[in-house]
């Protein structure tokens, strides 16, 4: 199965670039129903708040019927001081797997590490080339999860790409994804020092088409098992979470999963099983939706 682990839905409100305005996914699911991507991890555009941004994502994530898989955005410094409960809604409201943090938005913290760690999520952490934080966050949280996007630049630095490759090799706990990369070279010697299980295959659509993205990985002509590992083994592996992960940190609240009502939403509650990251089975309400919502958002 191919899995997309990098692709932007929903609105943003920073109308500075398509980054902050819209993430459109009628057109990226199109193109990655031809390529043969069967799921993708969605991320929420850039946005002022979000606690809003976050809730929206859930939206499109819950009427997916198991085509979407959400990750939590946070700003290291808007959110500073609930961080943790924003990721807490996430994880047991919204069924999200990950996080997201960009350092357009601020340098990655502690609180959101010791977030990740209590959850054991992965983070997916934009450095736009500032490649020497990886070096203080993964020795600093060697148990948590850093997925390094772009081979650590989207603005084809080099020099990025070859110090990411570099951190692949030395750090158990750091990871980077293909989305956006030029210099294919650079890949080649990134699956040849760290090998194929540290490299995962993202897009960064709806903005970069998910097939071309793909293509990049196929013609680094990896072994078949390789390149399941790109597309799609090692990312899953990353996703899965023990039961009851960070229960003892953060105990949760009895209830619901609760899906944020909206014209686009279930908007039912889900009761939990006993194990909080037993994957609830979507209704007919959900896949009979998925036309009418996921393709129109």
């Amino acid at each position: 199965m191919i899995i997309d682990a990098h692709c932007h839905a929903g609105v943003g409100d920073g109308l500075t670039g398509p980054w902050d305005t819209r993430a459109p996914l009628a057109g990226y699911l199109r193109r990655a129903d031809r390529a043969g991507i069967a799921r993708t991890v969605l991320l929420p555009a850039f946005h002022s708040d979000y606690e809003v941004a976050n809730r929206d994502l859930a939206r499109i994530v819950h009427t997916g019927a198991g085509r979407f898989i959400g990750f939590a955005m946070v700003h290291p410094d808007r959110d500073a001081g609930r961080v943790a409960r924003l990721v807490s809604t996430a994880v047991r409201e919204y069924d999200f797997r990950g996080i997201k943090v960009h350092r357009h938005d601020g340098r990655i913290s502690r609180e959101i590490c010791e977030t990740a760690r209590a959850y054991q999520l992965p983070v997916l952490y934009d450095v736009m080339g500032e490649t020497s934080a990886v070096e203080l966050i993964a020795t600093e949280y060697p148990t948590v999860t850093f997925v390094i996007p772009h081979l650590g630049s989207f603005a084809d630095d080099w020099r990025a790409h070859l110090s990411v490759i570099d951190q692949l090799v030395r750090y158990p706990n750091v990871y980077a994804d293909t989305s956006g990369v030029r210099r294919f070279d650079c890949l080649i010697e990134a699956v040849r020092r760290a090998g194929p299980g540290k490299l995962i295959y993202g897009s960064d659509g709806p903005f970069l088409h998910p097939g071309l993205e793909l293509a990049k990985v196929r013609a680094l002509e990896l072994p078949p098992l390789a390149e399941r590992m790109v597309t799609g083994g090692t990312i899953t592996r990353l996703l899965r979470r023990p039961a009851r992960a960070g229960a003892h940190q953060m105990p949760r609240a009895a209830g619901h999963v609760r899906v944020p009502a909206g014209p686009d939403a279930i908007g039912r509650a889900r009761p939990l099983a006993e194990d909080p990251w037993a994957p609830v089975a979507p209704s007919a309400a959900a896949r009979s939706n998925y036309e009418a919502a996921c393709y129109a958002c």
